[in-house]
This record gives structure tokens, sequence and C-alpha cells, in this order.
């Protein structure tokens, strides 16, 4: 199995100094729910985990592990390693300091079957890695669906619809954060809505107005940067369709500047943060909404 090959590699690994530490998944409460997990000694990789309760992208947590003493092995299924990439072109991570493995994915599940990104499989090719354990004869094939469809439903409303779906949806936002806090994309030392000057820093919404703001201006600040890998809608404990937000906005750069899949390759700019004389003009975004 691929869970007793990527553990045994980690203990060769932790055993003659290469790595200082070990970023995986462990048990959790629940069969179905398997936590990030740090193990530095091989008594502590008795609890490491790997297989179809393992959704979750461990790029976020490498932040706080970039500046600890030795290098840290990081487990990355393939669509991960796009958050991780990611992070390395705004220069939050520092590459020497993590050795990575790429795992190998037959699709993740939680109690509801498969996740979410795993209906639109983004492939299976790790975009990077130090080197890969993986079982390709115990592969599957993934199911194939258009990942903009709910989307282009949702385009596809009158206003006055979208307004009400997003209320409905939004509405029972708890403000309890796991959104941005497990976000790859959300890395800001000191985030915006933490500002007591703010006025929107506490964690109940006092108005529907709060509500609408904490989560529009997140999808603007990850927009151009965010991966897909669905992680806000993985962890919201109200099952808010977040992930729709910023596909929303992928979609729209798609059709505008040309398809873009953020931490692929070396490339440091994004449509958002670069420009051409092919551009399109800022009043398109108007000229379409009256099509």
């Amino acid at each position: 199995m691929i869970a007793n090959e990527l553990k045994k590699r980690a203990l060769e690994l932790l055993a003659d100094g290469t790595v200082a530490r070990v970023l995986g998944w462990q048990p959790g409460e629940l069969e179905h729910d398997w936590s990030p997990a740090l193990f530095e000694n091989a008594k502590d990789m008795e609890g490491f985990v790997y297989g179809k309760y393992a959704g979750a992208n461990l790029s976020k947590y490498c932040l706080k592990l970039n500046k600890a003493e030795g290098k840290t092995l990081v487990m990355l299924k393939p669509c991960d390693t796009f958050s991780f990439n990611q992070l390395l072109h705004e220069h939050r991570l520092n590459r020497e300091n993590f050795y990575i493995i790429g795992v190998g994915c037959k699709g993740m599940e939680d109690q509801n079957g498969l996740l979410l990104k795993c209906t639109c499989c983004k492939g299976k090719t790790h975009e990077i890695y130090d080197e890969i354990i993986d079982d390709e004869e115990a592969r599957q094939p993934m199911p194939e669906a258009d990942r903009f469809e709910q989307v282009s439903k949702l385009e596809q409303m009158s206003h006055e619809e979208r307004f009400e779906f997003w209320r409905n949806e939004l509405s029972r936002c708890i403000r309890c954060n796991a959104c941005r806090n497990v976000c790859p994309a959300c890395t800001c030392v000191k985030c915006v809505f933490d500002n007591p000057n703010s006025g929107i820093a506490s964690k109940a919404n006092v108005t529907d107005f709060e509500e609408n703001m904490f989560h529009i201006i997140r999808a603007y600040h990850v927009a151009g940067r965010c991966t897909d890998c669905g992680e806000c809608s993985r962890v919201c404990p109200q099952n808010i369709p977040l992930h729709l937000l910023n596909r929303k906005f992928i979609k729209d750069m798609n059709e505008l500047y040309g398809d873009y899949q953020a931490g692929v390759g070396e490339e440091e700019r994004t449509p958002m943060t670069s420009y051409t004389l092919g551009d399109v003009e800022p009043g398109i975004v108007h000229e379409r909404g009256n099509e």
C-alpha cells in the first residue's frame, strides 16, 4: 500500500537527517476526519495515515514551518502542488526549506463521498517535487465534470436572483474564519478583518452587510492567486459553497485574458498583475452584464 511506502520513506529521511520533521495526516475523531499533523520522530510516525480521507491540502501549513530549523518533509497530492508552487511564486516559502514527496491520489472523500475538487480533477501531474511515490496500477479513472457549470447557472440568473442566492448562503456564516485560516492564498501576517478599526473584527456579524463584505473582499484578495483547491468549502461548518465566488473570478479571467491556472510553472505574474496591449478595457464587465 502507498501509505506504508510513504511511512517507510519518511522514516528513512528522518533517520539519516535529511529532514527534521514530516508534515502529513493523522486520524481525527471521526472515521472520515483525517487532520494535518506534524511528526518529528519514529514514534510520532506510528500515527501517520494516508488514503481516501487525506483530503486536506498541506500547503498552507508550510508557512509556519518555513523558518524552522532543518528541512520539513511535506507530502503533496498533485493538486496540492499548485498551491505550494503559488506560494513559491509569491516568495512566501523558501524551496530549500522543504523536501517534497509527491503522493499519488485516486480521489479524496469525506462523509458525503467524493470531494468537490475531485469531481473535476485538475490532473495527476505534480507541479513540484523531490520524489514521487505513487501506485499507478491502482489508479482509477476520475469523473469528468465542468467545474464552471454552477457558475454558469448563476450567471444566467437575474441580478435579483443572484443576490437572493448569495444572501441565503452567506446568511449562515458564523464568522469562524475557517475558510480564511485554511486558504493557501490567505497569507497576510495581519488580516484586514482583524483590524479593530475596520468595524468588522467581531466574530459575530451585526448586519447582513458584514457577511457580504467579508466573503466578497476575501474573494477579491485571492483573485488570480486561487488555485481552486476547494479548501474553503471543504472546511466550512455551514456548508456554504464559497468556492463558487473564486470560480467566478477564475472563469472571468479565463474568458478575458486566456486560460490560466495559478501555481503552474515558474511564471510569477498573473493575469491580475501583468499588462498587455491586448488586455480588455475596464468597461467590459459592464458590457458583459448587459448582454
